[in-house]
């Protein structure tokens, strides 16, 4: 049950949520580093 949640909170972030993944990350902002630690957070407990 705790990976399916997982999965469909991922695919809702990558509908919603910008990707991060082309910029380099010591020039995003507090709340772009937040956005991308959320991001690999929920990809990572889709993935176990």
């Amino acid at each position: 049950m705790k990976k399916s949640f997982f999965r469909m909170l991922n695919s809702v972030n990558k509908m919603l949520l910008p990707k991060l993944s082309n910029k380099d990350p010591n020039t995003l902002t507090k709340i772009q580093k937040g956005i991308l630690a959320y991001r690999y957070f929920v990809l990572v407990h889709s993935l176990d």
